[in-house]
C-alpha cells in the first residue's frame, strides 16, 4: 500500500507540473462536442449535456432538430411543431444544465438549437441597453458589451452558458449590491414564441417590458413558456474591479464571518475548505478606472487541460475510492487547493503571468471564464476538464441557497460532522472546496424569495451506478440538511433529483408562475415528464430502484436503496437525525 501511495502521490505532483506548464502554451485545441447527435441528417437524434449524463443516466431521444438562423425560422419550428402538437424542448450550445431541462418527451419530439441565434441585435450607449438573440454566450455577450464600452454588473463565472440558458436556469454570480447577483434582474425587455391558436398561426411571439407580471415568469422559465428570441439587459458604463485573495483562516467563525463580508465587499466570495477547517475570502470591488492595471481572469479549472493528465488525475481519484483510502484524498486536495492559490487560481496582472495583488483590470476581463470552449493549436491535445470523451473529471453538482437567518446554523452543522468525521469531505476540496457566492431577493418568480448565500459543492460520481462512495453518507446528510431542514432553494440547473422534492411549494409565487406556464403554453408542448415534476404538477420525482440512493434518485428508506452487498445500509443522520443516508457498516457491526 506504502509503495502505491508513493506512486500516486509522484503521480500527482507530475500531473500538476504538466498541468502548470501546459498553461503556459497554447493548449485550447478541441472543443466541446455538440450535445445534440442526429444520426439521419438532422432526424433520429439524441441530446445529453455536457459531461454526457443526465442524474438518471438515460438517453434523451427526439425524432428531429432545427437550427434556425433567424427569429422568422424559429417561429416556423414553433409553428408547424404546435399544429402536429409535437412535443419540443429547446437546447443551447454547450448544454451545461445538469438535470433533464432539455430533454423533450417522446421520440416524436423536436429539439430546437439556439447555436445559430447568437448575434448582437441592439446596442443603446445613450440608455445602457443591449438586445441579443438568445443563443449568444456570455463570452460573446461580454465582449460585445465591452465594445460599446458597457458592462454587466454580475454574471456567472463560467462564459459557457448562453443568455438563454442563463435566464433559463435563474444563474448568477455573486454579490448583495446594488440589484443583486443573478443575471435575469438586469433584463428589461425579453421576446418569447410561444404555442398559439389555429387563429394566431399557431405560435404567439410577445414582447414583455420591464413592469410586465410576465415578465417575472419568463426571465426564470426553465425553458416551459416557449422559445425566447431575444433578451434586452440593461448595462453599466465598462468599469474596473481589484480583486485579492486573502490569506486561508481559520474556518472556527465562518457561520459569522461570511454574513459580515458579504456587505463589505461588492463581488465577495468565499471558498470553504470544510476538512482543512479553513477559509478563502474574496476581496473584489470596484475601483476608478484610472487605476492602473490590465488583469485578466484565466481561471486555471476552466481551462483546456492536456487529456492525458486529466485522465492520469481521474485514475487516482478512482483508485482511492477503490481502496477506501482517504488520507490520499486529503493529500490531494491540499496539493490541489495549495497550487490554485500559489497561482492565484488563474489571475494574472497583464493577462500573462501573476506578480501580485491586487490584481486590477476591467469587468469584461475579470468576471467570467472559460478558455477551454475555445479552438485553437497546441502541443498536445487538451480538452475541458469534465469532456466526457477523455474519461476525466465526472462528478455531481449540488447547489442551493440558504436564507441569511438560516446560514449560520448550516455551517456549524455542517462542521460538526466534519468533527465526527474529519477526513470526510477532502472529497469536496479536490474540487477547490465549497464556494459560497452571495445571492438576493428577486421579482422573478423562480428566482430567490430572500437574500442569501448560494453554497455551491461539487463531488466525485462514480462510472458505476451501483457503486457507493467513501463518506457517502455525509455527502448525503449535507444535502438532506440544506434542502428539507434548512429549507434550501436549489439551483435549476444544478442537483441530483432529490433535491427538488417539493421545491415549487418553497417559492412563494410558485403558483403564479404556474399560470403564466398554463396561458402560454395550455398543451405542454414545451413540458417534459421531469419539469412536471419538479414543478409538482406530476409525482415520481424520486426513482425508487436498487441503489436509487446512491445517485440522489431517491432517498433511502430500505437497505436495498444503497448497497448492502458493499456493506452500505440505510441509517439515521448523524447531526440531523431525519435524515435518511447510506452508511458503510464495518463487519463486526459498528457504524
Amino acid at each position: 500500500m506504502a509503495m502505491y501511495v508513493s506512486k500516486c502521490c509522484f503521480l500527482l505532483l507530475v500531473s500538476y507540473f504538466v498541468l502548470q506548464w501546459c498553461c503556459t502554451v497554447t493548449c485550447d485545441c478541441i472543443p466541446p462536442e455538440e450535445p445534440i447527435k442526429c444520426f439521419s441528417g438532422d432526424s433520429n437524434c439524441t441530446i445529453t449535456n455536457s459531461q454526457g449524463a443526465f442524474p438518471d443516466r438515460s438517453v434523451c431521444r427526439a425524432a428531429d432538430a432545427v437550427y434556425p438562423t433567424t427569429e422568422a425560422e424559429l417561429i416556423s419550428a414553433v409553428a408547424t411543431a404546435t399544429m402536429k402538437k409535437r412535443k419540443m424542448k429547446v437546447a443551447t450550445r454547450y448544454s451545461h444544465s445538469i438535470p433533464k431541462l432539455v430533454c423533450p418527451d417522446g421520440e416524436d419530439s423536436l429539439l430546437i438549437s439556439t447555436k445559430k441565434l447568437n448575434n448582437i441585435v441592439k446596442v443603446d450607449k445613450q440608455a445602457k441597453e443591449i438586445t441579443v438573440q438568445s443563443g449568444m454566450t456570455l463570452k460573446q455577450l461580454i465582449k460585445e458589451a465591452a465594445k460599446a464600452k458597457l458592462a454587466l454588473p454580475h454574471t456567472p463565472y463560467w462564459w459557457g452558458l448562453t443568455v438563454g440558458g442563463m435566464l433559463g436556469t435563474g444563474a448568477h454570480g455573486s454579490s448583495w449590491w446594488q440589484k443583486g447577483s443573478a443575471v435575469h434582474d438586469y433584463v428589461v425587455e425579453l421576446r418569447i414564441i410561444s404555442p398559439g391558436q389555429a387563429k394566431d398561426g399557431y405560435y404567439k411571439n410577445q414582447t414583455l417590458k420591464d413592469g410586465d407580471t410576465d415578465l417575472d415568469a419568463a426571465k426564470v422559465s426553465l425553458g416551459v413558456l416557449g422559445v425566447i428570441s431575444q433578451v434586452t439587459f440593461k448595462m453599466e458604463s465598462l468599469f474596473k474591479r481589484s480583486i485579492t485573495y486573502g490569506a486561508k483562516d481559520n474556518d472556527n467563525d465562518l457561520g459569522e464571518q461570511a454574513l459580515n463580508f458579504g456587505n463589505k465587499h461588492e463581488f465577495a466570495d468565499i471558498t470553504w475548505y470544510p476538512s482543512q477547517r479553513q477559509v478563502l475570502y474574496r476581496i473584489d470591488d470596484r475601483v476608478p478606472s484610472t487605476t492602473p492595471g490590465n488583469g485578466v481572469n484565466h481561471f486555471l479549472p476552466f481551462r483546456s487541460n492536456a487529456a492525458s493528465v486529466l485522465r492520469a488525475n481521474r485514475k487516482i481519484e478512482e483508485s482511492a475510492e477503490a481502496f477506501g483510502y482517504a488520507d490520499l484524498k486529503c493529500f490531494w486536495g491540499n496539493a490541489i487547493t495549495s497550487t490554485l492559490e500559489a497561482i492565484a487560481f488563474g489571475l494574472t496582472n497583464n493577462g500573462k503571468v501573476f506578480t501580485g495583488y491586487p490584481v486590477i483590470g476591467y469587468q469584461n476581463k475579470l468576471q467570467s471564464a472559460g478558455g477551454c470552449i475555445n479552438q485553437g493549436s497546441c502541443l498536445l491535445k487538451s480538452y475541458c476538464a469534465w469532456d466526457p470523451r477523455i474519461n476525466g473529471q465526472f462528478f455531481f453538482i449540488s447547489g442551493f441557497s440558504i436564507g441569511i437567518s438560516r446560514v449560520k446554523n448550516f455551517i456549524q452543522e455542517v462542521q460538526k460532522l466534519v468533527e465526527l468525521e474529519p477526513k470526510s469531505l477532502c472529497i469536496l476540496e479536490l474540487y477547490n472546496g465549497i464556494l459560497m457566492r452571495y445571492v438576493t431577493t428577486s421579482t422573478a418568480y423562480l428566482g430567490k424569495d430572500e437574500d442569501g448565500i448560494d453554497f455551491d459543492i461539487t463531488y466525485y460520481r462514480s462510472k458505476d451506478p451501483l457503486a457507493p462512495k467513501m463518506f457517502q453518507d455525509i455527502l448525503e446528510e449535507i444535502e438532506q440538511m440544506a434542502m428539507f431542514k434548512y429549507g434550501g432553494m436549489p439551483h435549476w440547473g444544478k442537483n441530483r433529483n432529490i433535491a427538488f422534492e417539493g421545491a415549487i411549494k418553497k417559492y412563494k409565487d410558485g403558483e403564479k408562475f404556474l399560470d403564466v406556464k398554463q396561458r402560454y403554453d395550455p398543451l405542454g408542448l414545451f413540458s417534459n415528464e421531469w419539469t412536471d415534476q419538479i414543478l409538482g404538477v406530476k409525482e415520481g420525482l424520486s426513482i425508487y430502484k436498487e441503489g436509487c440512493a446512491l445517485e440522489g434518485l431517491c432517498i433511502c428508506s430500505e437497505d436495498i436503496h444503497c448497497a448492502p452487498n458493499k456493506g452500505y445500509f440505510c441509517k439515521a443522520g448523524r447531526v440531523y437525525k431525519e435524515a435518511k443516508v447510506c452508511r458503510k457498516v464495518k463487519s463486526n457491526g459498528e457504524i
